[in-house]
Order: structure tokens, then sequence, then C-alpha cells
């Protein structure tokens, strides 16, 4: 029995190992993404090299776990998805009660390592919709998006309270896109949106007050220049300043004269437009568009219910991900700490948008060897 045992444990490991046939297009855009990061992020700390191999050992890092993990077929990754989603939402718990931050509590620190389990969260939460979608009839029901409403709000509560409600926002939308993509009829859809803005105003009053300035600053930025309209008003000015063809690498003021606060995290595309202009934004936007079209491509080719569903819900999220920040730091959308995908400095949201990325390449390695 024993030896039968250890047989079928060295089958799934050889399984697991294999090495699957890899998206060069996708890994090829995500190289270069990377790449470029790397360079604003040099520029953007003032030509700190420390910083920039920091952020480069934290790209090998998750360029290492996406190469693990695009060896794991789907399958296995959906027998671990609820094992997965409960360790995070634990983590969330313990965040809640020893967790730390600059005025929230969302770190954890073990000693060795100091990471945001928020960030965990924008993986398991669409691999937990799409497992859970995977085994009821398409399109769901009410029964069905009851679940998955609950699914989704114990880890978007638990993060909104830490306070980080733009990424609670984030995790909401990223399980939202998988019940879009298994087959929602429109009128539903219809119905959740209406429900969702009637409770707008219920909702204002329980936000912080931080949070409610960042609204009114949207609207009106210069009734506060030199303190609460300061982060917009200064992205304004440096992406505007860089013209047509911006003013060159490491030659941006906005950054290298203090004047753009958090210009290597969530204003760091406020330094590349001003150093490359309208036209590096355009070019970045269409490396961006790349990377979203190719998964969803991915995700079409997919050959079962949970591959699709994740592959889609990973490939939207990274897409809401690039328009917040984009609409953040021109002042569309208000300011909710929303990194840049694979340009702001951060090694957990790195990371993890790695990792999913990592989840991508499995599905697309062993979709011959997936049953329809």
């Amino acid at each position: 029995m024993i030896d039968t045992w250890l047989a079928g444990v060295r089958q799934s490991v050889m399984r697991i190992v294999r090495r699957p046939r890899v998206d060069f297009a996708l890994l090829g855009a995500l190289l270069l993404l990377a790449l470029i990061g790397l360079a604003t992020q040099y520029s953007a700390s003032g030509l700190d090299r420390s910083q920039a191999m920091a952020q480069g050992v934290r790209l090998a890092l998750g360029g290492t776990l996406m190469a693990l993990i695009a060896r794991i077929p789907p399958s296995t990754l959906r027998n671990w998805t609820p094992w997965a989603y409960a360790g995070s939402v634990v983590l969330l718990v313990v965040v809640a009660l020893l967790g730390e931050g600059r005025g929230a509590h969302r770190w954890l620190d073990l000693g060795f390592v100091r990471f945001q389990p928020s960030e965990l969260l924008k993986l398991t939460m669409p691999m937990m919709v799409a497992w859970y979608l995977n085994q009821r009839a398409l399109p769901p029901d009410w029964t069905s998006l009851g679940v998955v409403g609950v699914l989704i709000a114990i880890p978007a509560g638990l993060i909104a309270e830490q306070p980080d409600l733009g990424t609670a926002l984030l995790i909401v939308a990223s399980g939202l896109f998988g019940v879009f993509l298994a087959g929602l009829s429109w009128w539903r859809i219809g119905l959740i949106a209406g429900s969702v803005a009637a409770a707008a105003p219920v909702a204002w009053h329980f936000l912080h007050e931080y949070q409610r300035n960042r609204v009114r600053m949207l609207i009106d930025p210069d009734s506060d220049p030199l303190g609460l309209g300061w982060h917009i008003i200064q992205s304004k000015i440096a992406v505007g300043s860089g013209g047509l063809w911006g003013k060159g690498w490491h030659n941006g003021t906005q950054s290298r004269l203090e004047f753009l606060p958090e210009h290597t995290t969530d204003f760091i595309f406020s330094v590349f437009a001003e150093e490359w202009g309208l036209v590096g934004v355009v070019l970045l936007l269409v490396l961006y568009a790349f990377i979203i079209g190719r998964s969803l491509w991915i995700a079409a080719n997919a050959k079962d219910t949970y591959s699709r569903l994740l592959a889609g819900s990973i490939s939207m999220a990274f897409f809401v991900y690039v328009i917040v920040n984009g609409g953040m730091i021109t002042g569309a959308l208000p300011v909710v700490g929303v990194p840049l995908p694979l340009i702001s400095y951060g090694g957990t949201s790195a990371v993890s948008l790695l990792a999913g990325f990592g989840v991508l390449m499995s599905i697309h390695g062993h979709r011959k060897r997936v049953a329809a």
C-alpha cells in the first residue's frame, strides 16, 4: 500500500515539474514591462541603485514564482483553491490583530519578510469564485450569486477595516468579473448595479473622513491646493509638463525637486509621463493592452470552465489596475493608493501579479491536456 501511495505521489510530482509550453509572447511583454519599470524606478528614486536593485530582486522572486506556478496543472490549482482562499482570509484576520502600517493595519512582519496579505486575495479571490461556479449550472442563479456575494464580502470587509478601501474594491471587482464571465444576464447586472448606486449615499456615512476628502478633492482639488489637493494638482502638472515627447529620462522636475509625493509608488505613472510625454504614455498603454489582450486570448482558449473564468478574471482585474492608476494620476478618479502594475515600487504587489500570470501560463501550457 505504501509503495502504491509513493508511486502516486511520484507521478503527481512528475506532472507538476514537467515543463509545459510557455506563452513566449506574453512572457516577452511582461519582461519588457518589468525592464521599463526598473528604468523608471531608478529615475524616480533619484538614481538610487539600492532601491532599483531591491525592486529587481522582488521582480526576480515573482518571476520565479510565476515559472513554478506555470508547471502546476490547472486541475491541481483547482483542488488547492479552497485552502488557498481560506489561508488568505485567516491571514487577514491575523493582520486585524497583529498587523502594522502607516496609519493602518495592512502588513505582517515575520522578521525575515514583511508582506501585505490583502495582495494574496487578488489571486485567491478569482480562484475561489471560479472554483465555486465551476461546480454550478451557468449562468448562475440567485442562490449561487448569494453564495458568491458572501465569499467576496468576507475578505473585502476585512480589508476595508484595515482601512484599505481601494484594495477592497479591487478585490470585489476581481470576484465580480468571474460572475460576469459566467454569463450573468444583463437584467441581473442592471439590477445589481442599480442597487449598488442606490446604496452609495448610505455608504458615504460609513467612510472614514480621509476617504471622503479624497472624493471631495476629486471634485475640486483647488479648494485646498497646499493640503489635501496637493497630490492631484502636482500629478496633473507633471503629466501636462511632459508634452508630446517628454523631458527625457531623469529630466523630470516634479519628482527630482520633490514636488510630486509618492513618486516611486502610487504616482510613478506621473514621473513616466513627464519624462516620456504623450508618445511614451501611448506606447506604454499599447504594451499593457497587448498583455491584457493576450491574457484574454488565453482565457478564450481554455478548455474547462474553471480555467476560463479564472484566466478571464485575472486579465480583467489587471486591466482595472491600469485604468484606476491612470485615472488617479490624471484626476479622473479619487486617489486610492493603487500601484501601476509592475512599474510602481512594491514587493507584494509585483509578486502577486506575476503569480497570477503564472496561473495564466499554466492554463495556456496545459490546455491540450485538459478535458473539455
